[in-house]
């Protein structure tokens, strides 16, 4: 007896031998012929486009300079300003929101009043 999967049912049903050995989605004769080629245009060499060379200046060993400088302050303060505005501004909302949750857990701990 032979047997073939059933797409309807999901399941092996018997079958005759000819379409046991033809399965659903295969051809019996497979072309050997090279596909057609979809892009018919030819591929560059790497050498053939232009190079460009990095127009700026090497900046790392200055900054390693810089913050490695021992001068007492944090390495997030380094820059002045700008670092102290970031630095006050994240405290602040992290100050803020732990504030925030506390007073939503004391809500929610309280029981409701009818």
């Amino acid at each position: 007896m032979y047997y073939k999967f059933s797409g309807f049912t999901q399941n092996l049903v018997g079958a005759w031998a000819s379409h046991a050995y033809s399965p659903q989605g295969l051809k019996p004769v497979v072309s050997t012929e090279a596909p057609p080629i979809i892009f018919a245009t030819p591929t560059k060499l790497t050498s053939d486009y232009p190079t460009y060379d990095y127009a700026g200046k090497n900046k790392v060993p200055e900054l390693q300079k810089f913050f490695q400088k021992s001068d007492g302050v944090p390495i997030h303060l380094k820059r002045g300003l700008p670092d102290q505005m970031l630095y006050r501004t994240t405290m602040a909302l992290t100050l803020g929101g732990t504030i925030y949750c506390l007073i939503a857990l004391y809500m929610a701990s309280q029981p409701r009043n009818k």
